[in-house]
């Protein structure tokens, strides 16, 4: 089973429930105030949107909400977890990955498809791709800048947790970095929408790889 969550502002949760319905996974949308995970969870999805109106910061008062407490504790004993644009930001706020949002770099909202090139595949969110390949899907954020000091940026290569990085970069992202995932291997974090590229009528099925990648855990 994969758990959805749901905080006040967020609006991709059908787009991933119907997602996975392409794949025949039973989903659950989970709301912010529950204080428990459902039984039988496999994977966590964070999905996108504007929580809490992206005040303070994005994600900065998500992160508080009853749910993230047993997303903390499932992650921390080894559950799947991935957050998808402002999914990606509460992750970082909740401390699951390391690094910060800035605001993009031009102070624009930016909404379009963007190319990105996969960096590594030793985990279990992109093994059905090749390193180097590149794959398409939507972007649509104003906080999608990336940043985390050189230490860290030095610990996410040498621990191959970039994931995909854009061809062309549209927001700033140190390094052109798109997605992360911790150390572990086990949380994911990336800006783009790859719930948003299920279809051809969309434009590219590329998402719909992505999410395969988590049948085998489910």
């Amino acid at each position: 089973m994969v758990a959805i969550l749901q905080f006040l502002g967020t609006n991709c949760e059908h787009d991933v429930e119907y997602a996975f319905s392409l794949l025949n996974v039973q989903t659950q949308i989970v709301w912010h105030k529950e204080n428990a995970l459902p039984q039988n969870v496999k994977l966590v999805v964070i999905p996108g949107g504007f929580s809490y109106g992206d005040y303070l910061r994005s994600g900065a008062i998500a992160r508080f909400s009853p749910i993230m407490k047993s997303v903390i504790e499932f992650a921390k004993e080894g559950g799947c977890v991935l957050g998808i644009c402002n999914g990606f930001q509460i992750l970082l706020e909740s401390g699951l990955l390391p690094g910060a949002m800035q605001r993009n770099e031009n102070l624009h909202f930016i909404s379009k498809v963007s190319d990105l090139r996969v960096v590594n595949n030793d985990n279990v969110f992109l093994k059905n791709f090749q390193i180097g390949a590149i794959v398409r899907n939507p972007i649509a954020h104003a906080e999608g800048n990336y940043y985390i000091d050189t230490k860290g940026l030095e610990e996410l290569e040498r621990n191959q947790q970039i994931l995909l990085e854009y061809v062309e970069n549209p927001n700033g992202s140190l390094r052109n970095i798109a997605g992360i995932c911790n150390r572990q291997k086990n949380v994911f974090g990336l800006m783009p929408h790859p719930e948003r590229a299920v279809e051809k009528i969309l434009g590219s099925t590329d998402g719909l790889k992505m999410l395969e990648g988590f049948l085998g855990i489910l």
